[in-house]
C-alpha cells in the first residue's frame, strides 16, 4: 500500500520532500501534481520503476516520455539546444509547456522515442514539484497520469489512492487540480512546430 502525503499547495514541507525524493532515489513510483494535473514518476534511471508506470498507464515503450527539470540548467545535458531557443525557453518557463528535443547520450535510450530519439522537457509551474526537484537534486523521469481508457489526466488525489494506493510507492496530494494540458512544442527538426495546443500561449514560438 502507498504512502499518502497532505502537501501544502503554497508551502511544502520540507520533510516531506526529503522523504519522497528518497522514495524516488530507491526505486519507487510516485504520483506528484504538476501544472498539468497529476503526474507518475520515478528515478530517470531506474528500468523497473519505468516499467511499473508503463504498467500502471497500459503505454509502451515508444510512449513520448518527459524529463521534469526544475529549470533550464539541465537543458544541455540532456539535450542539444541553441542559444536562441535557449533564449526563447527561458523567457516562457516555468509555465505548462512540453519541449521536444534530440536527446543527448545522458538520457538512457529507454527513454528515448525509439524511431526519433527524442525527449520531452518540462519546468513546472507548482510549488510542491519545484520543491520535489530541488530537493532531488536531479530530473524526474515524469510521464502525465492518464488511466486506460480515458484523456484527460487525473485530478482528484483521493481518487487517485483509491485507484492506485496498490501500485504505486507514494501519491502526494496537492489539493484538486483543474485539467490543464501542456502545450507541446517540437524543436527536434529544422521546422518549430506546435504538435499540441494547450494552456501555453504558443504565440512565441510561431
Amino acid at each position: 500500500m502507498s504512502q499518502f502525503f497532505y502537501v501544502h499547495p503554497d508551502n511544502p514541507q520540507g520533510r516531506l520532500m526529503k522523504q519522497a525524493a528518497a522514495i524516488i532515489s530507491q526505486g519507487g513510483v510516485i504520483v506528484y501534481p504538476t501544472d498539468s494535473g497529476y503526474a507518475l514518476g520515478c528515478h530517470i534511471g531506474d528500468k523497473k520503476a519505468l516499467e511499473r508506470i508503463c504498467n500502471i498507464r497500459d503505454i509502451s515503450k515508444e510512449h513520448n516520455f518527459t524529463l521534469m527539470c526544475s529549470d533550464l540548467s539541465e537543458l544541455s545535458e540532456y539535450t542539444r539546444v541553441e542559444n536562441s531557443v535557449f533564449r526563447l525557453l527561458k523567457n516562457n518557463t516555468p509555465g505548462p509547456y512540453t519541449f521536444i528535443f534530440k536527446g543527448s547520450k545522458e538520457v538512457p535510450k529507454r527513454l528515448l522515442n525509439p524511431k526519433r530519439k527524442t525527449i520531452g522537457i518540462r519546468v513546472p509551474d507548482n510549488n510542491i514539484a519545484q520543491a520535489l526537484l530541488a530537493e532531488l537534486g536531479e530530473p524526474i523521469m515524469s510521464t502525465t497520469l492518464i488511466m486506460p481508457g480515458d484523456t484527460t489526466a487525473e485530478f482528484d488525489p483521493e481518487h487517485i489512492r483509491d485507484i492506485l494506493e496498490h501500485q504505486v510507492d507514494l501519491i502526494m496530494n496537492g489539493g484538486h487540480l483543474g485539467e490543464k494540458p501542456t502545450t507541446v512544442i517540437d524543436f527536434s527538426n529544422d521546422e518549430v512546430e506546435i504538435i499540441r495546443f494547450g494552456e501555453g500561449d504558443p504565440t512565441p514560438f510561431q
